[in-house]
C-alpha cells in the first residue's frame, strides 16, 4: 500500500514517543482522512479500540461506517486487529497496555500487518489524535467526538504538512450526521451530546 518510491525522498514519520496504549482504547470519530479503499466515499466513520487482557493481538477495533450517504446508506463493519509495534518501541511495559509509544502495527485482514504511525496525539485529554502510514499515502485525523473545532482542524492539518511533510491533496472531510434514533442504534450515546445531533 502507498507509494514507496515517494516516501523514500523523505524522512521516516516520528511518532508521539509517550502516547498511552491504555488512553488511546475507547471510541474516535474520523473527521478527515487521506483514504484507503473503504474509504472514498463513506460517512459516520467511527474506530472502536478494545483492548485484550489476554493473548495476541494486543486490541481489536471495530472500524463500522455507513457506505456512502449518512444514515440511509449501508452499515458496514470492517473488524481489525492491533499490535504495539514491539521492533520499533523502546520499551515494552511488563503490563503491555502500560506502553507508551506511537508505534502500532495494524491487520485489517491476514497475513497483513501494516504500520500505524501515531503522529500527533492530545496527550494531556486524548480527544484528538493524527494517524500516518510510512509512505505518506494515507492519513487520518480522529477525535472523541463527531465535530471537531475548525481551529484545531487547521492546527493539524498544518502540522501534517509543515512537521511531517505531507501532501494532503486528496484529503477528505468525513461526513459525520447523527440522529438520536441512530446515536442509539450505534450504542454512542455516551459518546454524541445532544448539541451535535440532526434535527429530526
Amino acid at each position: 500500500m502507498g507509494n514507496a518510491s515517494s516516501a523514500s525522498k523523505l524522512p521516516p514519520l516520528k511518532t508521539v514517543a509517550d502516547c498511552s496504549a491504555e488512553r488511546m482504547m475507547g471510541i474516535w470519530f474520523v473527521i478527515a482522512v487521506k483514504p484507503t479503499a473503504f474509504e472514498t466515499k463513506n460517512s459516520n466513520a467511527v474506530e472502536r479500540y478494545t483492548w485484550r487482557e489476554k493473548g495476541n493481538p494486543d486490541f481489536d477495533i471495530d472500524f463500522s461506517y455507513n457506505a456512502e450517504e449518512p444514515l440511509t446508506s449501508p452499515l458496514k463493519s470492517v473488524p481489525q486487529k492491533g499490535w504495539i509495534d514491539d521492533a520499533n518501541t523502546a520499551t515494552i511495559a511488563p503490563n503491555r497496555m502500560q506502553t507508551k509509544t506511537g508505534n502500532w502495527k495494524v491487520s485489517p485482514l491476514w497475513p497483513l500487518k501494516l504500520s500505524y504511525l501515531l503522529l500527533e496525539v492530545d496527550i494531556d485529554n486524548y480527544s484528538y489524535c493524527v494517524v500516518g502510514y510510512p509512505s505518506r499515502a494515507y492519513c487520518w485525523i480522529m477525535s472523541r467526538t463527531p465535530q471537531m473545532k475548525e481551529e484545531l482542524f487547521t492546527d493539524l492539518t498544518t502540522r501534517l504538512k509543515d512537521k511531517h511533510q505531507y501532501d494532503l491533496e486528496g484529503l477528505r472531510m468525513v461526513p459525520q450526521k447523527w440522529t438520536k434514533a441512530e446515536r442509539e442504534k450505534r450504542n454512542l450515546v455516551q459518546e454524541i451530546p445532544d448539541s451535535m445531533l440532526e434535527k429530526e
